[in-house]
């Protein structure tokens, strides 16, 4: 990546920012790999978990005052979605025993192929060792996928998702040791 980008953590004054971006990257990423009803669902099990803004593990990738990517990483148990996603769980993890969960990982569709995503992921899983964790696991959409598998994360499992109406969203439980 070049020195154009900078890294940050993130603050709860970038959420409009984060939400427009998470919003453009899922209509415009997952649109390869999902119908356009999935698509349009997947809004309902994605999104910001401003636990991961209150926990200083969400980080920023900007270009100038632009923020082009973002992703993070939790010390808690749930392992992806955002605050509206059911199923959420923020006991704390044990990094002796458990994995930190990489999460919320997202490139706006102009600044894909920059090396952005292997930057937050650098991030992250530093941060996470700081914290004592020796194991990290991610939910990763289909577009995702070949970032973690090149970065050394392993699908353990294939599972879907489902939505409030109904819709099944494809998704890859992954996992890495350091």
């Amino acid at each position: 990546m070049t020195e154009e980008f900078n890294s940050r953590l993130a603050t709860t004054a970038d959420m409009p920012a984060l939400t427009i971006l998470m919003q453009e990257s899922i209509s415009s990423l997952l649109q390869p790999f999902l119908k356009p009803e999935q698509v349009t669902a997947s809004f309902d099990i994605m999104g910001l978990d401003t636990k991961l803004i209150e926990d200083q593990s969400y980080y920023v990738i900007l270009r100038g005052q632009t923020i082009v990517g973002c992703g993070g990483w939790s010390k808690r148990a749930t392992l992806f979605g955002g605050n509206h996603t059911k199923g959420r769980d923020d006991a704390l993890l044990d990094p002796k025993t458990e994995a930190a969960r990489i999460r919320a990982m997202y490139t706006h569709p102009n600044w894909t192929r920059k090396g952005i995503g292997r930057r937050i992921l650098a991030l992250c899983e530093a941060a996470a060792q700081r914290e004592g964790f020796r194991r990290f696991e991610l939910a990763a959409t289909l577009s995702g996928q070949p970032l973690y598998r090149a970065a050394g994360y392993e699908a353990i499992k294939f599972f879907t998702a489902q939505t409030s109406n109904n819709i099944d969203i494809p998704l890859v439980r992954m996992a890495k040791n350091i």
